[in-house]
This record gives C-alpha cells, sequence and structure tokens, in this order.
C-alpha cells in the first residue's frame, strides 16, 4: 500500500510559505504566482498555522476586511493537521474527509517539515494505482497482448 512518502518522491521538496505579519494581499498574490491553495504559516522553522483560500474566502472577503491591512496571522488556521511519511493513502484521505481540509503537511518525528500534499495528489496517485490494476487485471483475463 502507498504512503505519502511516495507522493513526496515524485514531488519537488518546495514548500511554499509565509509569515504571519505578511499582508493578505501578499499571500494571495503568492499562492496566485504559484497556482496554490495553501500556503504553511512559518515563524523561523516553526509551522504556527496554514493559509488557504478557504480562510481568504471567509475571514477576509466574506468579513469584508482590507487584505492590504489585514496580517495573514489575523485569519490563519492555527490548528494545523501534520501527517507522517508513513501515512497509507487511504489514512490521508480520511483525515482530509473527516477535517475538510484539503492539504496536509508531512512532518518527521522531530516535527520537521518534509513536503505538504494536497487532495489533488492523493487523487493523481489512487488513479495511478488503479490503472496499474487494470492493466494487469486486463492482461490476466485477456492475456498479453
Amino acid at each position: 500500500m502507498s504512503t505519502l512518502s511516495h507522493i513526496l518522491a515524485g514531488k519537488p521538496r518546495i514548500v511554499h510559505s509565509v509569515m504571519p505579519t505578511d499582508s493578505v494581499l501578499a499571500a494571495t498574490q503568492r499562492m496566485n504566482r504559484y497556482k496554490i491553495g495553501a500556503l504553511l504559516v512559518m515563524e523561523s522553522e516553526h509551522i504556527v498555522g496554514i493559509l488557504t483560500e478557504r480562510d481568504i474566502l471567509q475571514r477576509v472577503v466574506a468579513a469584508d476586511k482590507n487584505p492590504h491591512q489585514t496580517t495573514v496571522g489575523e485569519v490563519m488556521t492555527r490548528d494545523v493537521i501534520f501527517c507522517d511519511l508513513d501515512t497509507s493513502l487511504q489514512e490521508a484521505s480520511t483525515i482530509m474527509k473527516t477535517h475538510r481540509v484539503r492539504h496536509l503537511p508531512v512532518c518527521d518525528p522531530d516535527g520537521g517539515l518534509l513536503g505538504m500534499v494536497s487532495i489533488g495528489d492523493l487523487n493523481a496517485q489512487h488513479t495511478s494505482e488503479q490503472e496499474i490494476t487494470i492493466r494487469y487485471l486486463h492482461e490476466y483475463v485477456y492475456g498479453r497482448v
């Protein structure tokens, strides 16, 4: 069974982040530039939160706050859910569904950041595994072509 380490092995090790003192506007521009839906909020080497598209819509846009003057620290999600490299894809999917999140930071046992996976990463890996299974079943039933 695949784990998050399989997904991270195929991804660049870059995890985009912002500081809690950055403006929401600067964070949003960064998200748009890199076409990503979430940024980790870091102080030194420590994760202190995550800023997602949903946070911006609910806590800035819908609250009619000025993104120039609102800091990331004011609107970020503080309770970040983490996983480790050995977390299975099924377990990660369950965590995302249960907690209604679309991004999971992956950390080592000491809390060091190793990468981040998204629901899209999980779906792509799941699809890839299903395609392989279908190919093997097809070869088993119909023989090799």
